[in-house]
């Protein structure tokens, strides 16, 4: 059967079909795969064949080529790589040669093949003269050659990272993209391309940003752009707009005053989609300025990487009007749908964002319009004004805000009892969770909610949760940050009196029949665990009485019987939340001496549930019910070694799971849990355990986060059995030794890298200190004798790296402390030869963060005791 009809086939109709073709092609693929690329890369090229056999033949080109998981990608890259150099050059060549077709799927599809080709491929520089046969295409006349030449271009700016093209070529590439936007280009769909292209090429342009004319010549062309009469072409110009925004800050200041009245001309009046990135351009200066202001925290030296130009500032008289006229632009669902982003929403978070960056300037340019629209008979204008009020509360001074607050409250409780629209009373809502939220707590020194004031808040509140479900549950978020304000209050929370009224107001919203609209039941369990956190001894016995009701309610999702897929989906999420209220309850009382017994009679009936709800091996279930888990074993401790037998298996499943790698790394917090709860009681588990762990730190497909936590629960377990991790040494040591040796020498290639490579120094460190703690007074300390000079040594070399952050210098200077505690004299002139001890631990003493002074008083101590000793 030809390729042709299989590829038609795989998308039919009929079933039978479908699964015979797909079958097909999978044998096709592993059987010969050079043939199988040859086949599918000529189907594509080819002009007579069907668009719907030639846009399957390039996707599954694609999928070849790529893929979302790493060590998968890692395994296409490499079987792409060793291919003969004839079949990979005739498929680029069909590729090459498809971008002239008439026919626009099979031009886009080839563009996003080639790209995915040119990641692979550039890096290793292969493919060299694919960018000048590309800008080669870009004089041609045909406009839809130019069109995917220029898209195709894109994509590749979007796959490969900057370094990897060189200067020349990136000035080649910018010049066809830009010149392919100018207005003098007859062609939209040429415009439209070349605009997306800049969008990905914005990246390679650091010299051309740094050129006066050439920024000056981008510039002009993306603000010509921006009026052109095609809304797509205004819109990618607007996004072009908005990237360079971030990444070329500092070059803006020239162009400001032009960008002013481009963006609010759009925000006034062009279309939607257009008006949004306009707003999306302030948006993203605002938040620049944010992270500027946050990092330097307002005094700037001449050794500052990027300084502040304060924008906003500037524009505030024009800006604040703008975005405040946007409020008004309400839709009239738009509380209803939950993914739901329109001009007035984007308004007011710009607004909030704007707050944030200038503080109490903002004040007196937003409570003229609130003044104004407050008590309008349009509910436009009260909503917009809420919005406006509500919008400004993080930013600004407590002493700028509570004189408005106090003045406001009692109006907004009032509103949202009484006002005849659901919008105002949502937004109402709203504004009070973040009045609350920013407003309120142990470290406000004016407390705006009293005693007195607190009765009425939670009646309003607790009468909201009864409105319909958007209401109900902005008003369960405002509870939340109410009850969060008085985490700090030992006893007499003005909370206390209602304890009862609120717990079973909520209850209430969780067996609402509309529950699952508008997140109301997530919210409603949400608020319910911060009201149990939040409590204070005095509800005690009111929580004590809550655990069998929630039992109960898990009890009951376990015993419904055949469900259809949306009931099932449905009893998953109620038995996550559940178990998330579960795991507080537990938490809670098992911390008060108090409460601890009475809770103790209920340990076993808990954990049988628990036991149920994994073997429905359903993902976010299955994390949940593993944080309640660990609750429980803190709380029981030692007492939770009869419920091993029966846990264990479910404990051995949760590491193995590399799909769900969220689900295995709480698991591996559960094991620290278990450690610190069991102590050597876990000793007959540990042989699976370390089994699995080792496994999991060996295999490349287990996502990088969970292999900090493993290393540390590496020490957790060393620290519970003491002595008797020896049978293990032999197979943690090398571990930890190649890691800890790529971790201190790892090149951070950007700050979530860094932070990533000091969260596995950390994990690494942890373990070496829980075994060094673990041997400590064993007769067998002697054993760990021979891995003390790489341990020194890691510690040399991350203090001549310079880049760990506080985290990891205190548990460094920690694990400096429990080797010379541990191995005593025995490691006396090993330290004294090490920087760690002396240059670090002088740096470590002098240290501003408490938490790092102390664990080098201690690791002083305890290294002049191993020196003298």
């Amino acid at each position: 059967m030809e390729v042709t009809q299989i590829l038609l086939n795989a998308q039919s109709v009929d079933g039978t079909v479908r699964k015979h073709a797909e079958e097909s092609l999978k044998q096709f693929q592993e059987q010969n795969f050079p043939t199988f690329l040859l086949s599918l890369s000529s189907e594509l090229a080819n002009n007579d064949k069907p668009v719907d056999s030639r846009k399957l033949a390039g996707l599954i080109l694609k999928n070849a080529l790529d893929a979302k998981e790493q060590h998968r990608k890692n395994e296409l890259v490499q079987r792409w790589l060793s291919l003969d150099v004839a079949v990979k050059a005739q498929v680029k060549a069909c590729l090459l040669q498809t971008l002239s077709s008439p026919v626009p799927d099979a031009r886009s599809t080839a563009s996003q093949v080639i790209a995915k080709i040119a990641g692979i491929e550039l890096p290793q520089k292969q493919w060299p003269e694919l960018i000048g046969s590309l800008l080669s295409n870009i004089h041609q006349l045909q406009p839809h050659v130019k069109q995917a030449t220029l898209e195709t271009l894109g994509y590749i700016c979007e796959e490969v990272s900057p370094q990897v093209v060189d200067q020349d070529q990136v000035n080649k590439i910018l010049t066809a993209v830009v010149q392919g936007m100018n207005a003098s280009e007859g062609s939209t769909d040429v415009r439209l391309a070349a605009t997306r292209a800049l969008y990905n090429a914005l990246g390679f342009a650091q010299a051309n940003f740094s050129n006066d004319m050439e920024r000056d010549y981008i510039m002009r062309v993306v603000c010509e752009a921006t009026l052109c009469l095609e809304l797509k072409i205004r819109q990618a110009a607007f996004e072009c707009l908005v990237a360079i925004s971030s990444t070329y800050y500092d070059k803006l200041a020239s162009y400001m005053q032009d960008i002013f009245s481009i963006t609010a001309k759009a925000v006034r009046e062009d279309e939607e989609p257009v008006a949004l990135q306009a707003i999306e351009f302030w948006s993203s200066i605002c938040d620049e300025e944010i992270d500027i202001l946050d990092e330097y925290g307002g005094d700037f030296t001449a050794d500052s990487d990027i300084p502040c130009y304060y924008f906003i500032k500037q524009a505030l008289p024009a800006l604040i009007p703008m975005l405040l006229e946007t409020l008004l632009k309400q839709e009239e669902d738009q509380d209803q749908d939950e993914g739901a982003w329109n001009l007035a929403m984007a308004g007011g978070t710009c607004l909030g964002l704007v707050a944030r960056t200038v503080g109490d300037d903002i004040v007196p340019l937003v409570m003229p319009f609130i003044e104004e629209n407050i008590n309008k008979p349009d509910w436009r204008q009260r909503e917009a004004a809420t919005y406006a009020f509500g919008s400004i509360l993080e930013g600004p001074s407590p002493e700028k805000l509570i004189p408005l607050v106090n003045v406001a409250l009692n109006f907004m409780l009032s509103a949202l009892m009484k006002d005849p629209n659901n919008h105002v009373k949502d937004t109402t809502a709203w504004t009070l969770g973040r009045i609350f939220e920013f407003l309120h707590g142990s470290t406000i020194e004016t407390p705006i909610i009293t005693h007195e004031n607190c009765q009425l808040i939670l009646t309003v509140l607790l009468q909201s949760m009864k409105d319909v479900p958007n209401v109900a549950e902005k008003a369960c978020g405002a509870l939340y940050f109410l009850a969060q304000g008085y985490e700090d209050v030992s006893s007499g929370s003005p909370m206390s009196p209602l304890f009862q009224e609120i717990i079973q107001a909520l209850l209430n919203v969780t067996h609402r029949e509309d529950a699952r609209e508008s997140r109301l039941r997530t919210a409603a369990y949400e608020t319910l665990n911060e009201v149990v956190r939040t409590s204070t001894d005095e509800t005690a016995p009111i929580v004590t009485q809550l655990l069998p009701v929630i039992m109960m309610e898990l009890h009951q999702t376990l015993e419904a019987q055949k469900l259809s897929s949306d009931e099932r989906e449905k009893q998953n999420e109620l038995q996550g939340l559940l178990c998330g209220c579960l795991q507080v309850i537990i938490q809670k009382l098992g911390a008060s001496e108090a409460t601890k017994y009475a809770f103790m009679q209920y340990a076993d009936q808990i954990m049988e549930p628990f036991l149920r709800v994994f073997a429905c091996r359903n993902a976010t279930v299955h994390e949940e019910a593993m944080l309640a888990v660990g609750a429980l074993a803190y709380a029981v401790g030692g007492n939770f070694i009869k419920y091993m037998q029966g846990f264990y298996p479910y404990l051995e499943m949760g590491l193995q799971n590399f799909q769900e790698y969220q689900v295995c790394a709480i698991t591996v917090g559960v094991v620290g849990d278990l450690c610190r709860a069991l102590e050597d009681k876990i000793l007959p588990y540990c042989d699976g355990i370390m089994t699995q762990l080792l496994k999991d730190l060996s295999s490349n497909q287990l996502h990088r986060c969970v292999k900090p936590p493993i290393f540390s629960c590496l020490g957790d377990i060393a620290l519970a059995i003491g002595e008797n991790f020896e049978k293990y040494l032999i197979y943690a040591m090398p571990m930890l030794q190649s890691a800890a040796e790529l971790s201190a020498h790892a090149v951070a290639t950007d700050d979530e890298m860094l932070e990533y490579t000091n969260q596995l120094r950390n994990g690494i460190l942890e373990a070496y200190s829980g075994i060094l703690q673990g041997f400590k007074n064993s007769s067998k300390t002697q054993l760990l004798m021979r891995y003390a000079p790489h341990i020194l040594q890691f510690l040399d070399t991350l203090y001549n790296e310079k880049d760990m952050d506080d985290a990891v210098m205190k548990t460094a200077v920690g694990v400096l402390g429990d080797l010379a505690d541990t191995l005593g004299s025995h490691a006396g002139t090993l330290i004294n030869q090490s920087v760690a001890s002396k240059e670090f631990l002088e740096e470590c003493l002098s240290s501003d963060d408490q938490l790092i002074k102390e664990s080098a008083d201690w690791a002083k101590l305890a290294i002049s005791r191993a020196i003298s000793g």
